[in-house]
């Protein structure tokens, strides 16, 4: 198994849109470590679309879309109850 850096672009109930310094392949599956506010939980995901997003000089940036599979229900709930903390914050302000 091999650890390698990511941007989350968008995180959604279903799935995630990542920045990478690499390319996935499609319906490859992958493990992601999410950071949840004060919690942290492991998903599995099925890449859905991948291309190149930039080049800037010698440094390509691949954007690819990953759908979530095999998800449990605890994962579930952690995922939809961060999504919306985050949204009150958004309205609140706070």
């Amino acid at each position: 198994m091999r650890y390698e850096p990511l941007v989350i672009v968008e995180l959604g109930r279903h799935g995630v849109q990542v920045e990478t310094q690499f390319p996935l392949h499609l319906d490859s599956l992958h493990e992601l470590r999410l950071s949840l506010g004060e919690r942290s939980v492991v998903v599995k995901g099925r890449v859905a679309h991948s291309r190149i997003s930039d080049v800037f000089q010698d440094v390509v940036t691949y954007r690819s879309g990953l759908e979530f599979v095999e998800m449990p229900a605890h994962v579930t709930a952690a995922v939809s109850a961060f999504l919306d903390s985050t949204l009150t914050e958004r309205e609140t302000g706070r």
